[in-house]
């Protein structure tokens, strides 16, 4: 922290009505893993063999080797300060990189994780060691260019050859090219690979395969493969997104992962006990995204938030002093329940990993009836949280006027960095329809009178509609969760019985269901946000939470679920579950919530204890002092570092001669 402090945001700091440092130990896990984190933190910030370059100077090429130097020097200072507990590894690398990307991402989420979950013992006797160790690097190349979220319809192959026992894989289209996975383009010598499965000419759908592409010598491509870097894309410049093509590589039959299906040595195929198995590095990646994605969107606020206390703009009232941009009531309604979300889904996304690690003990020893909702769950959160991210970004960049166009900001690289989230990892429409294919099944047990998962239960029975005219208290928890409860049961009913009725007017299921896709995705997403809602309510219930900490994010939690409430206004109205004076009494209450939050408003973002070098902008500084910051980093232009730029000699000046010499 600065030696001097803005002072407007000093003044909004002693006026805040709790300590930030109690919501920092509630979101973390309390005082001991906070303090954790920021030892981690500390290591990394202050160690002088990091150089935390500004990227926004740098060409491509510079931004992927300054990233791969980082990204190396990060793993080796891990080895050295025995870093080797998974959420410490977490906090050092986001010391480290903040939001930006680096070349070993991939390695560390899926590559090895995919060899933890999927291998058998004897295979990870073989890899995982090296893999762990980083003495191969790799990568997970699933997504082609034809084909992305849909899995089944994915075009290489893998045959096998009983006489020489390999898998013979092929890229047969220019459709079946691998196409996007990161750190394929330079960085990777192995591959797990999802390639169609072949036996003696039938298919048995898509399986992993771990395959070597470059030399442990010299890293150039083996013989029949084509690989390299799928060139500039709109955020993630560090990250080499590649291509990928096989041309009769062949690999021992031992290199298909078979932990859960495997090959015999005759050519016998033993199938999973479930296919959803080999997608258990996508569950968990989902789950990791909802929190990826809560985290970014709380940077952004925080950055808009202190900016807005920071700028002063106009005149509220004449001859006045220019107030504070935040004390405008449509700027806290830009920004506030943005805040809210970002609380909420911080929240949602410790639960879901949680869900996650138990579910995951579950599989592991043999039950795998928790599957179909841990799928379902992940997808539509992992959906609903990149859509909240995407456009919470978004407003809060839109919320800074000018500056948050600039790169000084912060939030165009942020923004640019995450909102691929809506795409990898499941395209959000697609996740949302898989998640609705659960709900949907899940219903049709209930009306048949079978018991249903915890996170499903309430679709057993739709509400009643209460007595017409009867007021509700809109500040009331309980009464929100109701009337979430109810959209999500009743849309949830709606679509089946639309696709019933569908089916009854001749269309088959396929069909029926693509008519339907609409209905569908908007019940899953109703579900989705009632599991948010009540997720953030119930963690309210927390006997060790400080009243002060209870009260504010009580607020939160109202505002979070008021706006929701709102925006989709007509989902509660549409049956007369909720009525237009309820509508209207919560507009009103967001008013009065948003106002009792505005003297909090600084605290709470701080309270997320982001560092300045991992929020990376001007705007949103601890100290508050953007201004002479802006100009500093302005002037770090490489285009200032002469008086006159080259070009004017080159090409500006004979241009104005030229015509200087016509007058």
């Amino acid at each position: 922290m600065a030696a001097t402090v803005n002072p407007d945001l000093r003044k909004e700091r002693e006026a805040a009505s709790f300590d930030p440092e109690k919501i920092t130990n509630f979101l973390y896990g309390g005082p001991a893993r906070v303090a954790r984190k920021r030892e981690l933190e500390s290591l990394a910030l202050n160690d002088p063999d990091y150089q935390h370059e500004d990227l926004n100077f740098m060409s491509r090429d510079q931004e992927y080797e300054t990233q791969l130097k980082k990204s190396l020097l990060m793993v080796t200072k891990m080895k050295q300060l025995k870093i080797t507990d998974a959420l410490d590894q977490f906090f050092y690398t986001n010391a480290v990189f903040g939001s930006d990307a680096h070349p070993l991402f991939v390695h560390m989420s899926m590559f090895v994780p995919t060899l933890r979950g999927q291998a058998t013992d004897q295979q990870k006797n073989k890899w995982l060691k090296m893999a762990e160790n980083f003495s191969i690097l790799g990568t997970y190349a699933q997504t082609e260019m034809g084909h992305g979220t849909f899995i089944r319809g994915l075009e290489m192959t893998a045959t096998f050859d009983p006489k020489s026992q390999e898998f013979i894989i092929n890229t047969p289209t220019l459709s079946a090219w691998k196409w996007w996975p990161g750190a394929l383009g330079k960085t990777s010598n192995y591959v797990v690979l999802i390639a169609q499965l072949y036996i003696h000419g039938k298919s048995y759908g898509p399986h992993p395969f771990m395959v070597q592409i470059r030399s442990m010598e010299d890293h150039k491509p083996l013989p029949g493969v084509t690989v390299g870097d799928i060139g500039p894309k709109f955020g993630y410049a560090p990250m080499d997104n590649g291509f990928l093509a096989l041309n009769n590589v062949r690999i021992p039959r031992e290199n298909m992962l078979m932990k859960h299906s495997r090959v015999e040595p005759d050519g016998t195929y033993v199938k999973p006990p479930s296919s959803k198995l080999v997608y258990g590095t996508m569950m968990l990646l989902r789950a990791g995204i909802v929190r990826n994605c809560a985290s970014s969107l709380a940077m952004a606020v925080t950055i808009a938030t202190r900016y807005s206390c920071v700028r002063r703009q106009s005149e509220l009232k004449p001859g006045h002093p220019e107030p504070q941009v935040l004390d405008y009531v449509t700027q806290q309604y830009k920004l506030f329940p943005h805040l809210a979300a970002a609380y909420a889904f911080l929240l949602t996304g410790q639960t879901m990993l949680s869900i996650y690690v138990k579910s995951n003990s579950r599989i592991s020893a043999g039950d795998i009836s928790v599957l179909p909702e841990l799928h379902a769950l992940s997808a539509g959160l992992k959906a609903l949280s990149a859509w909240v991210m995407n456009t919470g970004m978004e407003e809060c960049r839109l919320a800074c006027g000018g500056h948050g166009y600039s790169h000084a900001s912060g939030l165009p690289r942020l923004y640019t960095n995450l909102t691929p989230s809506a795409t990898y990892e499941g395209e959000n429409t697609v996740m949302m329809l898989q998640t609705a294919r659960y709900l949907i099944k899940s219903y049709n047990q209930s009306q048949r009178g079978e018991k249903l998962a915890d996170s499903v239960a309430y679709l057993s029975g739709v509400q009643q509609v209460p007595v017409a005219g009867r007021t509700k208290n809109m500040l009331d928890l309980g009464i929100l969760c109701d009337a979430y409860r109810h959209r999500a049961a009743r849309l949830v009913h709606e679509a089946a019985v639309q696709m019933r009725s569908e089916i009854q007017a001749g269309k088959d299921q396929p069909d029926a269901w693509n008519a339907t896709s609409v209905d569908l995705v908007k019940a899953a997403t109703a579900h989705s946000q009632y599991f948010v809602v009540k997720n953030f309510a119930e963690r309210l219930t927390d006997p060790t939470l400080d009243s002060s900490i209870s009260d504010v994010l009580t607020r939160l939690c109202r505002l979070h679920a008021l706006h929701g409430l709102v925006t989709n206004s007509g989902d509660f109205l549409e049956d007369g579950y909720l009525t237009g004076a309820d509508i209207r009494q919560a507009r009103r209450q967001i008013n009065s919530l948003m106002a009792k939050l505005r003297p909090d408003a600084v605290a709470l973002v701080d309270a997320f204890d982001f560092p300045d070098i991992f929020l990376k902008s001007i705007l949103g500084r601890y100290d508050g002092n953007v201004y002479e910051h802006l100009l500093e980093w302005a002037r770090s232009s490489p285009l200032n570092k002469t008086e006159v730029h080259e070009s004017y000699y080159k090409y500006l000046k004979p241009f104005l001669q030229a015509n200087r010499a016509k007058l």
